[in-house]
């Protein structure tokens, strides 16, 4: 009998362990599926589709877009100069005499994904009724300009509104009700005229930025001014720093304060239910032969990007800074990180081919590099 009893107490504990183990699961994946719908939900506010937004971080997944290497490829460019209206003189670098062809010939191939081909019509299809706005200086109007050439190459009979002014252009699809817009403060912070001068104000933005209010898509862009020395380049002859008023100061430690200033701004001012924002990146000059190994050259008279995907001259200072400002932000701001694989391309600057009779190192032609730049935010709006 006192087996019997032993062996009818083990059954009963076995039968006990069953049920409550049973009943643990039930519960374990009842909490599972609130914490699945509970993450879709937090996913769906902050995008919307369940597609993560970014914040000063360049990719949503494994796909790096920036990092890669320059190809040959013979379908490129994307558009001939001379069908489109939109470039000015300083870009067309084959209206004035450049007589090689090759640096119109390569395309970015990052190492751990593909770029899709600029579609210009699906570009319109997309944004149809929607407005879309670089703000920055010279390189947001090489942006804005390729842009533009690259959606006519598509479009080349829909009928078009350009009209180039002082700080805001415009370029419309009408078919489509697309607007461009470029809206031009190299700082991005305000120059006022006071009595004492035109002074760069670090802490205010101000003049104009009403402007950039409720666009479906900004695109922001500013350091090269910031470089400029002398008070004819450099557009002020004071800076304002809190309360302190000095003719100069560090140009980084000035960048910094400015982009945070802007940073703040965004902040406050953009619906991230509404507006996609995305900076730039740094655009480098070449100028200085030594960076690639090339003492004694510039820009002028390279023909073929840097092989590989480093710079023998590292990185930019300017680029931490924004990857800093942008990552202190609420609001997520896409990085366009074009700096590392525009450093690759000395061959693709105006250089003598820019009809002012100068050495440019600092812009790109038209067709060129800034095409790539477009098709990397056209492959970043569509991930």
């Amino acid at each position: 009998m006192g087996f019997k009893h032993i062996s009818l107490f083990l059954l009963l504990s076995l039968l006990i362990l069953t049920i409550l183990s049973g009943a643990d699961q039930a519960l374990a994946s009842d909490k599972k599926q609130h914490v699945s719908q509970r993450n879709k939900t937090a996913l769906a506010a902050a995008g919307g589709g369940g597609k993560e937004m970014l914040k000063g971080r360049k990719q949503t997944s494994g796909c790096n877009l920036f990092q890669g290497r320059w190809v040959f490829d013979a379908s490129y460019p994307f558009y001939d100069s001379s069908t489109c209206p939109f470039i000015d003189g300083e870009f067309d670098c084959l209206k004035f005499g450049r007589p090689d062809k090759q640096f119109l010939k390569y395309s970015w191939l990052p190492d751990s994904c593909t770029v899709p081909r600029f579609d210009g019509e699906a570009f319109l299809k997309k944004w149809r009724g929607k407005r879309v706005m670089f703000v920055g200086d010279s390189l947001s109007l090489n942006m804005w300009e390729s842009l533009g050439c690259m959606i006519h190459s598509s479009v080349p009979n829909t009928k078009t509104t350009f009209l180039k002014r002082t700080p805001l252009s415009s370029l419309t699809f009408q078919e489509y009700d697309v607007t461009l817009f470029l809206y031009r403060t190299p700082y991005l912070v305000d120059i006022s005229k006071e009595s004492i001068g035109r002074v760069l104000n670090l802490g205010a933005i101000e003049d104009g930025a009403d402007a950039w209010k409720n666009m479906d898509l900004l695109v922001f862009n500013s350091w090269h001014w910031w470089t400029h020395t002398g008070v004819q380049s450099q557009g002020w002859d004071f800076i304002r720093d809190g309360s302190s008023l000095t003719r100069d100061m560090d140009r980084l430690d000035a960048f910094n304060k400015g982009l945070t200033t802007w940073g703040q701004w965004i902040d406050q001012n953009v619906n991230i239910s509404q507006t996609r924002v995305f900076f730039q990146g740094i655009s480098p000059t070449h100028y200085m032969g030594r960076e690639w190994n090339e003492p004694r050259k510039t820009c002028n008279g390279q023909m073929q990007p840097l092989t590989g995907s480093t710079y023998p001259g590292g990185s930019l200072p300017a680029a931490s800074i924004v990857s800093r400002v942008l990552s202190s932000m609420r609001t997520p701001v896409y990085l366009l990180d074009i700096t590392t694989l525009s450093q690759l391309r000395k061959d693709a600057h105006p250089s003598t081919y820019g009809g002012d009779g100068g050495t440019d190192c600092s812009h790109w032609c038209l067709p060129g590099l800034p095409d790539t730049w477009n098709q990397l935010l056209y492959a970043a709006l569509s991930m």
